[in-house]
């Protein structure tokens, strides 16, 4: 079982930066992709960044692509999300998922976080 706890979510103005992060509880972490998603009020879920198990690889949806860079330290068994250049439709609850496949389908991930809520004010 993998435990993921998402942090760094707020409140910023567009234009504005925040970094969000997620530390797992295995000691297996470098052997799992990892992904972001969002998921705005009354939207569905959506992918977001994914990242390889090594580190080496990274994936973006189009609409963050330039803007959100995603990383990891194995060692820590941390994954990060740095969103700069933020806008309002940015806007949405933030998870961190593990799973064994580099995807940015959600059925691909077996743990997820709590998530952790941006809000981008116009």
């Amino acid at each position: 079982q993998v435990q993921l706890v998402e942090s760094g979510g707020g409140l910023v103005q567009a234009g504005g930066s925040l970094r969000l992060s997620c530390a797992a509880s295995t000691r297996t972490f470098g052997n799992y992709a990892m992904g972001w998603f969002r998921q705005a009020p009354g939207k569905d879920r959506e992918f977001v960044a994914a990242i390889r198990w090594s580190g080496d690889s990274t994936y973006y949806a189009d609409s963050v692509k330039g803007r959100f860079t995603v990383s990891r330290d194995n060692a820590k068994s941390t994954v990060w999300l740095q969103m700069n250049s933020l806008k309002p439709e940015d806007t949405a609850v933030y998870y961190c998922a593990a799973g064994a496949y580099y995807s940015a389908l959600i059925n691909e991930y077996d743990y997820w976080g709590q998530g952790t809520r941006v809000t981008v004010s116009s």
